[in-house]
C-alpha cells in the first residue's frame, strides 16, 4: 500500500487548466481516469488527509503509485479523452456499466444490393439501419412477420439467397407473398431497396402518412370495383395497425427521445434506459455497476451517457435526452452530444406531464433490476466465495486463489500445435486477458513438452516485466515465438510484445500479473512439467496443480496419489469449468488455424501476391484451372498484374501439381476447384466472392 505524499506531485507543477489524468499502480496499469475544469483544484482533493476521503477514493489513492496529465483546450476534449482512455485502459476505479443481458436488434442491411431484415446483436456495423433494443428476439419476429406482408423484404442468409438464384425456385417466402423474391428477379433492386427504405421509414415511426395512403387506395379498389385488391389492401392496414398496437403511444406529441433512470445504494447502480421513436417506446435496455468510486447520480448519468452514445451519431442520439439528474456541468456534456448528432440536443429532466410519468415508469424499472441483481449477486458470491475456500483448502494454500490461470493444449495428431491460457479472477472470467499460443520450440506431438513451453514463455515475460518495470526491449521479436491475443491481433497491438509496454502505455492486457494458482488440463506429467518450468525460472510462490478429464481428480507437483474432491464441491465445479473453458478455447484456435492451413491455394506462394490481386485473378478467370491455363499475356489483362508478377505467377502454377477434386461431403457433387473457396469464390457462380472462414476468439 503506497503513501500518496510519496508520489504528489508539486501543486506549482500542475496546470491550473481543464485536462484529463491518469493514476497508475506499482506495475504501470491505469486504475483510475478522470477529467477537471482546473487539473490543479481535482488533483489536490485526491491528497488530503487520508481520514477526510471516501474509503473507495482512500483505497484507489493508496493503490496508485503514481500520476500524469494531459492537458486539453476545452472540457468537450476532455470528455471525449476520458472516455476514450476508460474503454482503451479498462481501469478498475472508474465507473463501468456491464449491460445485464445482450440485447437484439432489428436490422435492414442497407449496405447490401438486396436489403435483408434480420435479428442482429453486438457490435454495430456502418450502413446497416438498426431498430431496438427489444427485450426478446421473438418479439421481433413477431413485427416483422406481421410486416412483412405489407413490406415483403427479403429475410433469406446469403446461401438461401445464392441457392435460389441459381435454381431459379425462390423460398417458401416467396410463394406465400411475404417476400418479394428479388432473387428469381421478380423485383428489380431499385425497387426492392425503395421497399426496404419504406420498411425503416415505417418502423422509424413515420407510420401516419403511410396509413392515410394506403386507406386512400383501398377507397379507390373499392370505387373502381375492384374487390380482391381492396381486401388485401384493407389486410394490410390491420397488419400495420396490429403492429403498431405492440407498442402503445406513451407521449402523445411524437416525440423522439431517450429516459435514462438510475436507481443506486451504496455498492451498486442500475441504469435503466426507454427508447422512445415517435411518441413511442421503441426499445429498451439496461446496465449494472458497480460503485468503486465515490460518485454522484449526476456523475453516473454522465458515464452512462458516455457509454450509450460514445460511438453513436447521426440520428441515434435523439434530439432529447430525459434524466434524473444532470451532470456537473453540463455544457461540455450538451455540447458533446450536439456534436455527435449533428445539430441540437436537449440535456434535462423532466418536470411535469407525459415525461415526467413515463420517467417514473422508467425509474421503477432500474429499482426492480437493481433489487433483480443484487438477489442473484448475493447468492453468485456466496457461492464462488466458498468455491474458493474449498480450492484452498484442499490444495492447502495460503489464501483463496483470487487469480486463477489454466493452461490447455490442443493439436490434430501432432499438426497445427496450439496452446491456450484463460484467466479467473475472483471467480470469474477475465476474457480480455485471455492469450493464445503457437508452439514453435519442436515439431509433433508432445503435450508434456509443449505445457513446459508455455509456462516457461508466459512466466519468462512475467519476470521481464517485473524486472523492467514496465518496459520491454525494443524491436518487437519474441525469441520464444509467436503469441496471438484473443481478436487474433498483432503482439503490439494486444500489449504483449517487445516495445509494446512502454511508460505511455496502461493496457492491462499483458502478462504483467502473476496468479496464485497455475491449473493445467491433465495429470502428473503435465502437472511435473509446469512446476519444472517454474523452478528453472525461480519462481515459487505460486502453486500448480492439474485436473485430469477422467476421474476429474486433482494432482499436486511432486504426489503420487491424487486429491479428490467430492462430487458436489463448489471448489471441483469451479475447477471443471476453468479447464473447459480452457480447452474451448485452444481448440477453437486450433480449428481456426487448420482451417487456414487447408484454405491455402497455389497462388499464396507467388511472392509479393496480395489478397486483393488473388481474389482479381480468380474473379477476372473464374477459377484456379483455367488461370493454370491461361498465357502470360491473358494474365496480364487483370487489372494491377504486370509482365514480370504475370511471369512469376505462371511459373507458381506450372510447378504447382494440381489438386485432387473437392467433394461436398452434404450432396456428393465433385466441385470444379476447390482451390476457388481459398480465395473467397464459389465454383459454381465464377467472379462472385463469399466469406470463408470462422471468426477468431
Amino acid at each position: 500500500m503506497a503513501d500518496p505524499s510519496s508520489y504528489r506531485p508539486k501543486p506549482g507543477d500542475i496546470p491550473d487548466s481543464p485536462g484529463v489524468y491518469r493514476f497508475r499502480d506499482e506495475h504501470r496499469r491505469v486504475i483510475y481516469v478522470g477529467k477537471a475544469k482546473s487539473l490543479r483544484q481535482r488533483l489536490a482533493n485526491y491528497f488530503q488527509d487520508l481520514a477526510g476521503l471516501h474509503p473507495r477514493t482512500r483505497t484507489m489513492v493508496t493503490t496508485a503509485a503514481s500520476v500524469e496529465w494531459t492537458v486539453v483546450s476545452t472540457e468537450v476534449e476532455a470528455l471525449q479523452l476520458e472516455y476514450s482512455w476508460i474503454k482503451e485502459y479498462d481501469p478498475r476505479f472508474n465507473v463501468k456499466y456491464r449491460d445485464d443481458k445482450s440485447y437484439p436488434y432489428l436490422a435492414v442491411t442497407m449496405n447490401e444490393q438486396f436489403p435483408r431484415v434480420q435479428v442482429m446483436r453486438g457490435h454495430k456495423k456502418k450502413g446497416v439501419r438498426y431498430f431496438g433494443p427489444y427485450g426478446h428476439a421473438w418479439a421481433i419476429r413477431d413485427t416483422v412477420d406481421l410486416l412483412l406482408r405489407v413490406f415483403p423484404v427479403r429475410t433469406c442468409s446469403a446461401g438461401v439467397f445464392k441457392n435460389a438464384a441459381r435454381t431459379g425456385r425462390p423460398c417458401l417466402l416467396g410463394y406465400i407473398g411475404k417476400c418479394s423474391a428479388p432473387c428469381v428477379g421478380r423485383i428489380s433492386a431499385e425497387d426492392h431497396r425503395e421497399l426496404a427504405e419504406e420498411f425503416c421509414d415505417f418502423m422509424a415511426g413515420r407510420t401516419g402518412a403511410y396509413l392515410r395512403r394506403l386507406e386512400e387506395r383501398m377507397t379507390q379498389a373499392a370505387e373502381e370495383m375492384e374487390y380482391e385488391r381492396a381486401a388485401r389492401l384493407r389486410d394490410d392496414i390491420g397488419a400495420l395497425k396490429k403492429a403498431m398496437e405492440k407498442n402503445a403511444v406513451v407521449l402523445a406529441d411524437a416525440t423522439d427521445a431517450d429516459l435514462i433512470a438510475v436507481a443506486e445504494d451504496e455498492l451498486e447502480a442500475a441504469v435503466q434506459i426507454f427508447h422512445v421513436r415517435g411518441g413511442r417506446v421503441r426499445g429498451q435496455r439496461g446496465w449494472v455497476t458497480d460503485k468503486v468510486e465515490e460518485v454522484t447520480t449526476g456523475a453516473l448519468v454522465e458515464h452512462a451517457l458516455q457509454q450509450l452514445y460514445g460511438e453513436e451519431s447521426g440520428d441515434a442520439v435523439p434530439k432529447e435526452v430525459l434524466v434524473p439528474a444532470l451532470p456537473d456541468p453540463v455544457e461540455p456534456v450538451q455540447q458533446w452530444l450536439t456534436e455527435r448528432r449533428g445539430s441540437g440536443v436537449s440535456l434535462r429532466i423532466p418536470q411535469r406531464g407525459d415525461k415526467k410519468a413515463l420517467m417514473e415508469t422508467v425509474q421503477r424499472n432500474a429499482q426492480q433490476a437493481l433489487a433483480l441483481h443484487k438477489t442473484k449477486r448475493a447468492s453468485d458470491l456466496t457461492t464462488r466465495s466458498r468455491a474458493l475456500e474449498e480450492i484452498a483448502e484442499a490444495l492447502d494454500l495460503d489464501s483463496a486463489p483470487l487469480r486463477i490461470e489454466c493452461y490447455d493444449i490442443s493439436h490434430l495428431q501432432g499438426d497445427d500445435v496450439v496452446a491456450s491460457m484463460v484467466v479467473f479472477e475472483d471467480g470469474l472470467q477475465r476474457k480480455s486477458e485471455y492469450r493464445r499460443f503457437q508452439i514453435k520450440g519442436f515439431e509433433g506431438q508432445d503435450d508434456v513438452r509443449s505445457m513446459h513451453e508455455v509456462i516457461t514463455r508466459r512466466f519468462r515475460r512475467y519476470l521481464a516485466e517485473k524486472e523492467k518495470t514496465g518496459e520491454w526491449a525494443e524491436n518487437g521479436q519474441d525469441a520464444d515465438g509467436e503469441i496471438l491475443a484473443p481478436d487474433g491481433s498483432p503482439l503490439a497491438d494486444a500489449g504483449l510484445g517487445d516495445g509494446a509496454l512502454t511508460e505511455d502505455d496502461g493496457r492491462p492486457k499483458r502478462f504483467a500479473y502473476p496468479p496464485q494458482l497455475v491449473v493445467v488440463d491433465g495429470g502428473q506429467p503435465q502437472v511435473a512439467a509446469a512446476q519444472r518450468a517454474l523452478d528453472e525460472l525461480g519462481i515459487d510462490d505460486i502453486a500448480v496443480c492439474g485436473l485430469a478429464k477422467r476421474l476429474e481428480e486433482v494432482w499436486l507437483p511432486g504426489d503420487d496419489d491424487p486429491v479428490v474432491l467430492p462430487r458436489t464441491s463448489e471448489g471441483l465445479y469451479l475447477l471443471q469449468r476453468i479447464r473447459d473453458e480452457a480447452h474451448r478455447f485452444a481448440i477453437t484456435y486450433q480449428r481456426t488455424k487448420r482451417a487456414k492451413r487447408f484454405r491455402a491455394g497455389p497462388l499464396d506462394e507467388v511472392p509479393g501476391l496480395g489478397e486483393t490481386r488473388k481474389r482479381a485473378l480468380i474473379k477476372h478467370f473464374g477459377s484456379v484451372k483455367r488461370l493454370r491455363s491461361a498465357t502470360i499475356d491473358q494474365i496480364r489483362e487483370v487489372p494491377g498484374i504486370g509482365l514480370k508478377t504475370a511471369e512469376t505467377i505462371a511459373a507458381a502454377l506450372a510447378q504447382a501439381a494440381p489438386a485432387a477434386p473437392a467433394v461436398n461431403t452434404a450432396t456428393g457433387e465433385i466441385m470444379e476447384d476447390e482451390q476457388d473457396t481459398a480465395y473467397g469464390m464459389t465454383p459454381d457462380a465464377p467472379g462472385e466472392p463469399v466469406p470463408t472462414g470462422a471468426p477468431d476468439e
